[in-house]
């Protein structure tokens, strides 16, 4: 074969396989697919080979289909072309991709699937990563809940030797807040009701949408009354109109409220509830020193203890109130400025003590029952909210009585006598032994100075012998006038003996009898004894009596 002919035919060889560069993108057709890989046809000695995870869908790989490969290498070392598609598809969208990111324009997203520290995502047919802390303005919980949905993302950075993208959607969620509230803070003004939606519910309060800006409910702000939780007033997703207290365009700040739509419920509250009327309420809170009563939202009045009862006295309201009991009280005052309303709830019934004189009278005689034992005396009931005191003194007339229930027991119904009437300290003195003849007044009328009487010994202290008298009138012999002498009565004396005294001297108004044994022999001894000259001294029954007193009390005490 000729040299022209030779060369003829070398350039016919090389124009049936045309040449190719590595780094170039070319065409290449689906042969087939081979387990997990995909046999492509470049129209070169060999076919390529392409791993199925480079297709984004198995639906991709059809027989046949034309595709654009990227390629690395004409040959390896088993002399297969070395081609990517992922390499092919970035470098086509890279112009795309890199005129997307310098200009900060948002491009959609399809949520693939989670990955560790955030989502997989495809952008412009490419695989991206979208960080966890990009996903949104707050955290989300659920990421799976996000799989499958599509988001208009920014592009964050792109690296060609890793093939890498890093995406954000709150970068564009921020931006796109910012534009908002500049455009809401634009047409909002303080005083304006707007509607907004619940996004949000903390303790403390809500956070609204109102056309682009987050703005706080504060609890406080929710009801003129007190809110124990946001939740009892609004709920998330829920439509509400609110008006603007407060708004701050620097700090992008705007305070809300939901109570400014009504009226105070304090203005015209003197109008409401005059003083002297008759409200009803429902009791809320009980303190020592009273209890709160709700009378419409917003507004509450305090019933003091001091002003529960005309006649008990109140040590807690709990005594005579329940929580959520609805009642009916008077009002007392009003103080509008520190927003308070003082109640009053004895004054839904008369005071008893205002027709005491008219029911009651000095000398009267009371039934009652004992209501309580104090020291100084016994508490008795003579009719519902009136209550008299005996005094000790007042309880017996012969005995010294230290204590009531010497006399009397709690619950016990006896008869008294009203002594004194202080209608306004609101007291009521009352006497048991004035409901009998003094035992006293009975003796001086059936015994006389120097009569004998017998007496039955109760008592030997040191200073005589206490003796029962008629009456049951206790009476002392101090040792000065007993007739066996000496100092140790015990061993001459004993109880329950029976003897018999002279009455020296009855005296009803010091209630005191003074006694002797002595002189039932003073006349005997008398004639026995030598006559002396001149005037004899008479005997001074009042110095003896004196003493007879001072040790008679002296004993008692």
């Amino acid at each position: 074969m000729e040299k022209q002919e030779k060369e003829e035919l070398k350039d016919l060889y090389a124009q049936s396989f045309p040449t190719l560069k590595e780094g170039e993108i070319i065409k290449g057709r689906i042969i087939r697919r081979v387990g997990s890989v995909v046999l492509v046809d470049m129209g070169l000695k060999s076919e390529g080979i392409l791993p199925l995870d480079e297709f984004n869908s198995l639906d991709d790989v059809i027989e046949g289909k034309e595709i654009l490969v990227y390629l690395e290498s004409l040959e390896d070392k088993e002399g297969f072309p070395v081609i990517s598609k992922k390499k092919a598809d970035f470098q086509l969208a890279w112009d795309t991709i890199q005129q997307k990111a310098e200009s900060a324009e948002g491009v959609p997203a399809i949520i693939k699937k989670k990955v560790k520290g955030g989502l997989a995502v495809e952008v412009l047919g490419l695989d991206a990563f979208l960080p966890g802390s990009q996903i949104d303005m707050r955290p989300v919980n659920n990421l799976d809940s996000l799989i499958g949905k599509t988001f208009d993302v920014k592009i964050l950075s792109v690296n060609w030797f890793k093939k890498n993208i890093v995406v954000s959607r709150r970068t564009l969620l921020e931006e796109q807040a910012k534009r908002a509230r500049a455009e809401a803070f634009a047409r909002i003004n303080v005083g304006d009701i707007v509607e907004g939606t619940v996004k949000t519910i903390t303790d403390f309060g809500a956070f609204v949408d109102i056309g682009g800006i987050d703005a706080l409910l504060h609890i406080s702000d929710m009801a003129w009354n007190k809110v124990v939780h946001p939740k009892e007033f609004v709920n998330v997703g829920e439509k509400i109109n609110v008006k603007v207290i407060s708004a701050d365009p620097d700090t992008g700040r705007v305070t809300i409220g939901l109570k400014q739509l009504t009226p105070h419920p304090w203005d015209g509250i003197e109008e409401k509830y005059p003083i002297g009327s008759r409200v009803k309420g429902r009791v809320t809170t009980l303190a020592e020193y009273g209890a709160f009563v709700e009378l419409e939202k917003g507004v509450e009045g305090l019933i003091h203890v001091s002003e529960m009862s005309w006649t008990k006295l109140i040590h807690h309201p709990s005594q005579i109130l329940k929580i959520g009991e609805t009642i009916e009280t008077v009002v007392l005052s009003i103080d509008k400025e520190n927003r308070r309303i003082s109640l009053g709830l004895k004054q839904t019934t008369p005071d008893p003590w205002s027709l005491i004189d008219e029911k009651y009278h000095v000398g009267q005689k009371v039934n009652g029952r004992i209501r309580s034992l104090k020291d100084f005396g016994a508490f008795v009931e003579i009719e519902e909210g009136i209550e008299g005191l005996i005094h000790n003194g007042d309880l017996s007339w012969t005995k010294k009585v230290k204590h009531p229930r010497e006399v009397v027991k709690k619950g016990q119904k006896i008869e008294t006598i009203i002594l004194d009437i202080e209608k306004e300290n609101r007291r009521i003195s009352l006497g048991l032994k004035q409901t009998k003849e003094d035992p006293f007044y009975r003796f001086s009328k059936e015994y006389k100075d120097g009569d004998t009487v017998k007496a039955r010994i109760i008592d030997l202290p040191k200073p005589g012998i206490v003796v029962n008298l008629p009456q049951s009138i206790e009476g002392f012999v101090p040792i000065s006038h007993l007739a066996r002498g000496g100092r140790k009565t015990k061993d001459k004396y004993k109880i329950g003996e029976e003897i018999e005294l002279v009455i020296s001297k009855i005296d009803l108004e010091r209630r005191h009898i003074a006694l002797s044994e002595k002189m039932l022999f003073k006349p005997e001894e008398e004639e026995k004894k030598p006559k002396r000259r001149g005037r004899a001294k008479e005997p001074s029954y009042e110095t003896e009596e004196e003493t007879d007193r001072f040790t008679l009390e002296d004993h008692l005490k």
